[in-house]
């Protein structure tokens, strides 16, 4: 199956340009799965809550999540993707998946990063994964990468692949991920954007690119350059990731030590 990414740089508050661009880009395009950046309609850089409110959107109602319907019922794919979410006046970071049958299902961001906590709720869904006609398809959003319970969780639920909607400032995550599926034994497509918002006085953010496709061996299938737009496709075979064997005697979920690891975890509670 071909699982697909596509990386650019939305123009703040244009969401018709910036829906119009992805349509553009899957015209002549040929894949199972296309994952888009974290808000990648409406940009990043919210200066205020009028500008979030203005923006944000009802799913599944809205004009975004409208669209990616159509397209996915067009193209015959799934579609991930990120927008921000107004769910009466509580506003969430969320990420959307559509499919050939239409709209499937949200999931809220866990762990907010930076200024997102000023407009944002942390996330109430909980990590979810849903059981597709390509596989079974987890999501984590952007920060979520950083701490190793997010796509540790998806795996234990049955992930085969992860959706990673990102708008990447730090520079960690593309040499992070290799070792994250690894270690979880699935496929993750991080889809990040590019260029650079400057929406607030001494606050110049600068999305590092580098959108790249892993394979359940850590190895990177498809990468993009840090600043050039990029439609990425890689062959994956979501079954790779059912097999949680890493030799003939360990396997990486069965030889979990649970019990091992509960005081460390109550301890912080």
């Amino acid at each position: 199956m071909k699982a697909g990414l596509y990386q650019f740089n939305p123009i703040f508050g244009e969401k018709d340009e910036n829906l119009k661009e992805v349509a553009r880009v899957l015209k002549g395009a040929d894949m199972d799965l296309l994952v888009l950046p974290e808000f990648f309609a409406t940009g990043y850089q919210f200066a205020s809550r009028d500008e979030v409110s203005a923006l944000s959107e009802r799913i599944p109602e809205g004009p975004t999540t409208e669209m990616l319907i159509r397209l996915s019922h067009e193209k015959n794919l799934y579609i991930v993707a990120g927008l921000p979410e107004k769910d009466g006046d509580r506003y969430f970071n969320s990420a959307i998946i559509t499919g050939p049958e239409g709209f499937i299902g949200v999931y809220r961001k866990t762990h907010l990063f930076f200024e997102e906590k000023l407009h944002f709720i942390p996330g109430d869904t909980g990590f979810r994964v849903w059981d597709t006609n390509m596989g079974r398809i987890g999501i984590m959003i952007c920060f979520d990468w950083f701490f190793p319970e997010s796509m540790r969780t998806l795996a234990l639920m049955g992930a085969e692949v992860i959706a990673h909607p990102s708008n990447l400032v730090l520079p960690y995550c593309p040499q992070a991920m290799p070792l994250r599926c690894l270690e979880n034994r699935v496929f993750s497509v991080t889809a990040n954007r590019t260029g650079r918002e400057v929406r607030k006085e001494g606050q110049a953010l600068r999305f590092i690119g580098q959108s790249l496709i892993v394979s359940p061996e850590g190895k990177v299938l498809a990468s993009a350059p840090e600043e050039e737009d990029s439609l990425l496709i890689a062959e994956i075979n979501p079954e790779m990731a059912r097999n949680k064997d890493l030799n003939d005697m360990n396997n990486i979920i069965d030889d979990r030590r649970p019990e091992m690891y509960r005081n460390l975890y109550r301890s912080f509670l």
